[in-house]
């Protein structure tokens, strides 16, 4: 896809980075502290796509 493309598909970007912060939730240790993190960050990242899609 061309630059100039990518600057009108903004949803599909936002689904493409919701799944790269899936990835990296799951990479970190599965400790207390990186379960907790990796929680924080998935919830606070997932909403992005949605919340764009819905307005």
């Amino acid at each position: 896809m061309s630059k100039d493309n990518r600057k009108y598909d903004l949803e599909d970007r936002l689904v493409d980075f919701a799944i790269r912060i899936i990835r990296v939730g799951e990479s970190l240790s599965k400790t207390k502290t990186g379960n907790h993190i990796a929680g924080q960050l998935i919830r606070s990242r997932m909403s992005t796509a949605p919340n764009y899609g819905g307005a």
